[in-house]
């Protein structure tokens, strides 16, 4: 799955900022524009991983499909 992401370069570091619009807080840097970009693919992945629910008695968990 492709995100979009933004980088922008610190002028006074020279490290790299880099984000994803669509993932609020997901958030992320690196030296190079190459580490900040294999660092956010790192944030994603985690920030998509599923936590964990425990369900009241009684709750019922189900997935709908967003198109």
């Amino acid at each position: 799955m492709k995100w979009r992401v933004i980088l922008e370069p610190d002028h006074e570091t020279g490290d790299w900022a880099v984000w994803c619009p669509e993932l609020p807080g997901c958030v992320s840097a690196g030296e190079t524009e190459a580490e900040a970009l294999e660092n956010i693919r790192q944030a994603i992945a985690l920030y998509l991983e599923p936590d964990t629910i425990t369900l009241k008695p009684g709750a019922v968990m189900r997935e709908v499909l967003v198109t």
